[in-house]
């Protein structure tokens, strides 16, 4: 019986059409994914849309647009990534909208009720509706702004919420970190969180006026309230098993599939400690990973945010590149854990030096070879996939993943300098066709590793070597 595994992206809010930066989470996790399949593990991979709260009325009767209908078509272009990107055919798409989901938020609500981590005051708090999060003074730049969101005021708050008691689980959570020393990843982020539990917890408000905020999912025995948005959609990572009502599944992916979670480093907070505090105040399993991507920087090294305005939609760099092409610079010419800069001239760049002529080149020529002068097709039994690769997958270090790959693709271009096959064969026809099936050899065990990086690529090159063609066109055309 194969062992399972569930990994989900976080939820984009969906106020604006999506960016690179939510494609390179979705990429990211996906290629996880595909990685578990061809291990053979039964893989249960989630993601979504983020469809209530303060910012999505708010954006909605600024469009002049009823709420739902404007969650509406910006899901749909979310959901239309899983074909622009080349995602896993069989990734589930949840919505905080749906029913299941909201009833399953409200039956978490009871639980932590129930076992006594919710209660009712009032309070004041400065709040950043970009974030829907609260904010502190030190948290906030000179001008009194949300740095990931300068161009959005501060809102101040003063009602009677329903809080969670997050500052009951300040020592749970630090001896949680204690026994799953692999928990947040990289270590330097789950250094971060560790200091940032151990400096004490406050509780937090996890509800709405009604009156104020009508778009939410209501708080059970009490129609004046709405749920906070951070609290509903985290629920989402288990609502998408069928959790309450399909325990079976919910117990098979997160209570024995090592639930691995994807998110942005401005989401450490909400993942590694609220989530977290969240599970155990329902008694429930706790994530088995978080894994922290750094931010995508446009000009001025700002965050690439909806709200700024400074994104490049991934619609536009697929209808130029196609969709290897994008899955391709998001592992190999970015950071996986720190921020980097996304330029369309830095894109363009590195498509031309590494996929046009690099791999494309490559696989074009030795499959010349191999057409020219080998009567039959290449029969590859078994390909070698190097340990340190599926090491790189294990450790979620996606980009080493790539560098491993291009390792051999330079030595691939290497052995055919020095060799010459294409003349030797002329000489010594035996050795040269010794060499050219080393060649295609070599060539197969690139296309098996680069299955979850670039899908389309690799089943290209595997047609190739099957049929023993030279490509028609080049897999990847030239950009001048």
């Amino acid at each position: 019986m194969s062992k399972p595994f569930y990994i989900t992206t976080t939820l984009p809010y969906v106020n604006a059409d999506p960016h690179v930066g939510f494609a390179m989470e979705l990429i990211r996790a996906d290629i996880i994914a595909r990685a578990k399949k061809l291990q053979g593990f039964e893989v249960f991979f989630n993601t979504g849309t983020d469809e209530h709260g303060q910012k999505l009325l708010t954006d909605a009767k600024k469009a002049g647009r009823e709420v739902r209908e404007y969650v509406d078509d910006y899901a749909a272009k979310f959901r239309g990534l899983k074909d622009l990107l080349g995602i896993s055919s069989d990734v589930h798409f949840v919505r905080t909208t749906d029913g299941a989901h909201e009833a399953a938020a409200q039956e978490f609500w009871r639980r932590c009720e129930q076992n006594g981590y919710i209660y009712k005051k009032n309070y004041q708090t400065k709040y950043c509706i970009g974030c829907e999060l609260e904010k502190t003074d030190s948290e906030l730049d000179e001008t009194g702004h949300c740095p990931i969101h300068p161009n959005q005021d501060i809102e101040l708050i003063n009602e009677e919420n329903y809080f969670f008691k997050f500052s009951a689980f300040q020592q749970p959570l630090l001896d949680f970190y204690v026994t799953h020393p692999n928990f947040v990843i990289p270590e330097f982020r789950f250094n971060e969180i560790k200091a940032f539990v151990a400096r004490g917890l406050e509780d937090f408000s996890i509800s709405r006026l009604k009156s104020k905020m009508s778009w939410g999912v209501e708080v059970p025995n009490d129609p004046d309230h709405i749920m906070y948005v951070w609290f509903d959609a985290l629920v989402n990572y288990i609502s998408t098993l069928g959790w309450p009502n399909d325990m079976e599944n919910f117990q098979k992916f997160w209570g024995n599939g090592t639930p691995t979670q994807y998110c942005g480093k401005d989401n450490l907070r909400q993942q590694s400690a609220m989530w977290q505090a969240m599970l155990m105040a329902a008694k429930l399993p706790n994530s088995a990973h978080i894994v922290i991507n750094g931010f995508f920087t446009g000009d001025g090294g700002i965050k690439m945010s909806k709200s700024i305005g400074n994104v490049v939609n991934p619609y536009d760099v697929v209808a130029e590149y196609g969709t290897d092409a994008l899955r391709f610079f998001v592992v190999s010419e970015v950071s996986i854990f720190e921020d980097s800069p996304f330029t369309m001239e830095r894109f363009k760049d590195s498509y031309n030096a590494k996929l046009a002529n690099g791999i494309g080149n490559l696989t074009s020529r030795i499959m010349k070879m191999a057409e020219k002068n080998l009567s039959m097709p290449v029969t590859v039994l078994e390909t070698t996939i190097p340990v340190a690769y599926l090491k790189a997958m294990d450790l979620f270090e996606v980009g080493k993943v790539l560098a491993l790959i291009w390792e051999e693709i330079t030595a691939l271009d290497q052995k055919i300098q020095e060799t010459e096959p294409f003349k030797l064969v002329k000489t010594d026809p035996e050795a040269g066709k010794t060499i050219i099936t080393e060649l295609v050899t070599r060539l197969a065990t690139i296309a098996q590793m680069l299955a979850p990086v670039m899908p389309e690529t690799s089943l290209a090159i595997q047609a190739l070597i099957t049929s023993n063609r030279s490509p028609q066109t080049p897999l990847f055309l030239r950009k001048d």
